[in-house]
């Protein structure tokens, strides 16, 4: 999965949060779902970091 959709997964994750209509559990297991997102996301963002640093030596 990119990088784009990786933060595309987190902000479907935000906008299904903000229906009232889930359950307690609906809630906790799409956040944890958007934080994993997240994560990842960020993961890679840092490594694509590591290795612009390392170009630039």
């Amino acid at each position: 999965m990119s990088f784009e959709e990786k933060i595309k997964k987190a902000n479907e994750a935000l906008d299904k949060l903000n229906n009232d209509e889930l359950t307690l559990n609906e809630s906790v297991k799409i956040y944890k779902m958007g934080l994993e997102s997240i994560k990842k996301a960020r993961e890679e963002l840092e490594k694509a970091k590591l290795e612009v640093e390392n170009i630039d030596g």
